[in-house]
């Protein structure tokens, strides 16, 4: 895949996405987040990886949209142009997506971040949404992942006073799952991936469908939706292998089948 402003490699299994704006703090135009998101559906349908990793060169992770180029919109451009179509297709993609994020967190790249489905952080990372300072507010679901994450109340304190979130009030709310040091962020990343790579991939994608599910059902319906997905699961080769290894007392090869 060839890309202007990110770059993507595959490695072990590993799919990675790397913004690649570092003169602008890799703020979010239009071009990018399209391009951010094919990269994660090419990722998606690519047999040989099974995890996902999205990070930033050089020393932000993401500042923000671009408010440059959206100066001169108005609602009705707006609606023509759609864009957040494009932030919906994250919804799709059902390999697990880690974040490896550092510096500036803001705004766009706030979303991106929120839009993962585990955040390993930099020492020094600040998070933040920005966007009542310019008299508006977030659009690609800020609102929405903030609030689920960390509850009404402190999300309406940060989305309305555009405050910076520190690494470890972050950790302390559930935005992210671990705090390491700027120069070990993508080696433990990395290791977090290869873990999960070695995981039987369909499992690891019913799960994440569930636990998604278990945000916005009920108790009793979640529970009918992980049923169903347990079931599934005994139709494939994994469950066997993974049974028969157990048994065997040896380590399984799990195959995405």
């Amino acid at each position: 895949m060839s890309f202007n402003f990110i770059e993507t490699n595959i490695n072990d299994h590993i799919g990675l996405i790397e913004l690649n704006r570092p003169d602008r703090l890799n703020s979010l135009n239009r071009k990018m987040v399209s391009e951010i998101m094919d990269a994660l559906l090419a990722f998606e349908c690519e047999k040989e990886v099974r995890v996902i990793v999205i990070t930033g060169r050089g020393r932000a992770f993401s500042a923000g949209a671009d408010i440059e180029e959206m100066m001169e919109d108005d609602p009705i451009s707006l609606e023509l142009l759609n864009q957040f179509s494009d932030w919906d297709r994250i919804a799709t993609v059902k390999k697990p997506i880690i974040g490896a994020v550092k510096g500036f967190v803001f705004g766009g790249g706030f979303e991106l971040a929120l839009a993962c489905d585990l955040l390993i952080a930099a020492t020094g990372t600040e998070f933040s949404f920005p966007e009542v300072g310019l008299g508006v507010m977030p659009g690609a679901g800020g609102t929405q992942r903030l609030t689920k994450l960390v509850g009404k109340t402190k999300a309406l304190e940060w989305l309305w006073t555009g405050e910076r979130i520190l690494a470890a009030t972050a950790l302390d709310h559930g935005i992210i799952n671990k705090i390491v040091a700027s120069e070990l962020l993508m080696e433990e990343t990395t290791r977090l991936a290869q873990k999960l790579a070695k995981q039987p991939p369909i499992s690891l994608r019913l799960i994440k469908d569930s636990v998604n599910k278990a945000v916005d059902y009920s108790l009793h319906e979640g529970m009918q939706y992980e049923r169903k997905n347990f079931y599934l699961l005994f139709g494939t080769e994994d469950q066997k292998e993974g049974m028969n290894a157990f048994m065997e007392k040896r380590k399984p090869n799990y195959q995405g089948k």
